[in-house]
């Protein structure tokens, strides 16, 4: 408490005596954290004391409600590990239209049971091409076609009065070239000059280049861009009209730390920081998941849990889980509060076509090594590719671009996906659009919609059986298939994942994948085995294409998910696990034998104790 470099004086005696009580305790790491960071810097404690009046500013300005909340969260810091956490990502305008339009739908979301609510960014972007609105022009305003700030903290309000969490995008890596930093740098400020990274030398570019993959190899080649007004080529992994910000600069530590606070007191519960992984830079390195990284995401939890402890970071690291690991953290030294589980998801497509498990159940054992406290954040699909990468070293490279060709209909297989190749590197495997439906070989008429359903049902049945927070894709709940037409679009024409974020149908029938979604997210309700504290343990069967794994609770609750990977029905012996007594399946309510549970092709069952 000592080393806080200024009073805690606030109106409200009860916030401060709540807020020193967090200093003391958070208030070491994030120092600790913020000083291996910025050692060099000779106006160290200066930068400290600017720190520390952000947090205390922002605390004092937190609504009371918000307050309330931080209390109760703090008494259950498990609260995004309970089993009824089932989460929702959408666009604004493709799921409402606007802000406002979207308060209109929460019945939507609460009939899927829904308990955190993800809409892809939406803080003001850049006209034209925005990359989806990863491109921000402003931190602390909202898209003007889709509302106003007023309207964010009424849906945010909205949402927490049905105990529905909202997530937001923070693009922690770069901003758009029309924000006012990047203006001003422009303009010649040479304080705002020092916010992103701009090499004069062309050589120096050529040394980092050696060392660095590309993001978009097709569309957005190499990660500088020659810019004559900044007199050199500055820093931008993704597109260039997007510049990464230089977290080497003190001063951009403070003012994105600024940002989650500012965001956090409009209604936020949860951050995903989107493309973590590249927030630190040095020579000689691919510039990804630098130690550097994890202090500054670290030294933001502790700053976070001091000002606004209701509040979950996520972390974006769409990579191998031996990368996405350390963004979880310690017990000693935490960072983020969740993470996506994507080898999960990706070893789950592969899974499907080619009928082996054994990649997903490595993954899930791999997944294992997560924190107790930690989270996954468990999906079928997303706004993003599917990038087969992630598996590289589960499986064969070989094999790994047969199952891309396959998901882009260029190779035969056990079903017929209608996918498309994305962007790769020359030599790499191309990643995967296409949404879930549609890879899972819906037609919408087709001869295999059926079976096209039940791998829907599948992958969605094996996901809600995870743990984590399960999350829908939006239109998923529907079985909305491709938006072929997204090409129409100008600004979208040149990025191939519009394929997968067509326009929410809402006059599409709700069909049995609806039905599925509500009664996976109701039979999650309360059962203490789900909760995500307890991991899935794969299960080893002699079949490659039956997945089994157990999810069990120290008070004795148990479930096993069982699923068939292939289109033949299959039995499975469960009598090594599942002890004496009878079974039940959760899923359909009947009575099963452990020593022959039957599976139709492409089928699932949860399976408890009949006595639970």
């Amino acid at each position: 408490m000592s080393s806080f470099p200024l009073p805690v004086t606030l109106a409200d005696a009860d916030l401060a005596q709540r807020l020193t009580a967090r200093i003391a305790r958070h208030w070491p790491a994030a120092l600790a954290a913020f000083r291996t960071l910025y050692a060099g810097h000779a106006d160290l404690a200066l930068w400290e004391q600017k720190l520390a009046a952000r947090l205390l500013g922002s605390a004092a300005a937190r609504p009371p409600d918000l307050q309330a909340l931080d209390v109760a969260r703090q008494e259950t810091p498990d609260w995004f590990q309970q089993p009824d956490m089932v989460g929702y990502c959408t666009y604004i305008d493709r799921f409402g239209g606007t802000l406002a339009g979207t308060k209109e739908k929460l019945d939507e979301l609460s009939r899927l049971g829904v308990r955190y609510f993800h809409p892809l960014p939406l803080l003001k972007p850049r006209k034209g091409d925005s990359d989806g609105g990863f491109a921000v022009a402003d931190f602390r305003d909202v898209d003007p076609k889709l509302g106003s700030l007023d309207d964010l903290r009424d849906l945010a309000s909205a949402l927490r009065a049905r105990q529905i969490s909202l997530c937001l995008d923070i693009v922690c890596n770069h901003t758009a070239a029309e924000h006012p930093w990047a203006l001003a740098a422009l303009a010649g400020d040479p304080h705002f000059r020092q916010f992103y990274h701009v090499l004069e030398d062309k050589a120096l570019v050529d040394a980092y280049e050696s060392h660095l993959g590309q993001v978009f190899p097709q569309t957005a080649p190499g990660n500088f861009t020659h810019v004559p007004e900044m007199g050199g080529y500055v820093w931008t992994t993704f597109y260039p009209f997007q510049w990464d910000l230089n977290y080497a600069n003190p001063a951009v530590f403070i003012e994105m730390l600024d940002v989650l606070l500012f965001l956090a007191n409009q209604g936020a519960e949860v951050f995903r920081l989107d493309s973590a992984p590249f927030l630190w830079k040095r020579i000689g390195t691919d510039c990804r998941g630098l130690p550097e990284t994890h202090l500054v995401v670290r030294a933001w939890r502790a700053l976070l849990a001091i000002a606004c402890p209701a509040v979950a970071l996520k972390a974006e690291a769409i990579v191998g889980l031996a990368e996405v690991l350390p963004f979880l953290g310690t017990p000693e030294k935490p960072e983020c509060h969740l993470a996506y589980n994507n080898t999960a998801m990706t070893a789950l497509w592969a899974g499907l076509a080619t009928g082996d498990t054994g990649p997903l159940r490595r993954c899930l054992t791999d997944a294992l090594a997560r924190p107790a406290g930690a989270g996954w954040l468990t999906y079928v699909r997303c706004h993003d590719d599917i990038i087969w990468a992630a598996l590289k070293g589960v499986i064969p490279d070989d094999k790994l671009a047969w199952i891309s060709a396959f998901y882009a209909g260029q190779a035969a297989g056990p079903f017929q996906p209608d996918g498309r190749a994305f962007q790769g590197e020359p030599g790499a495997v191309r990643s995967t659009n296409g949404m879930a439906a549609s890879l899972a070989g819906l037609r919408d008429g087709g001869a295999d919609d059926a079976s096209a359903l039940a791998r829907l049902r599948l992958a969605y049945g094996v996901t809600f059986a995870l743990d984590g927070i399960p999350a829908i894709y939006m239109g998923d709940e529907r079985a909305l298939t491709n938006d072929a037409d997204y090409a129409r679009v100008p600004d979208q024409a040149l990025d191939g994942r519009w394929l997968h974020r067509p326009q929410m149908d809402w006059q599409r029938a709700e069909g049995p994948i609806h039905a599925a979604l509500s009664q996976f997210a109701r039979l999650r309700q309360g059962r203490k085995a789900m909760h995500g504290g307890n991991p899935a343990r794969p299960l080893e069967l002699p079949n490659p294409a039956l997945l089994a794994f157990e999810r069990v609770d120290q008070g004795g609750d148990r479930l096993i998910c069982l699923g068939n990977f292939s289109g033949q029905t299959l039995a499975a012996d469960l009598s090594a696990w599942a002890g004496a007594g009878g079974w039940v399946d959760l899923l359909s309510g009947e009575a099963v034998s452990v020593e022959g549970v039957i599976l139709d092709p492409w089928g699932l069952r949860w399976l408890v104790p009949s006595v639970a």
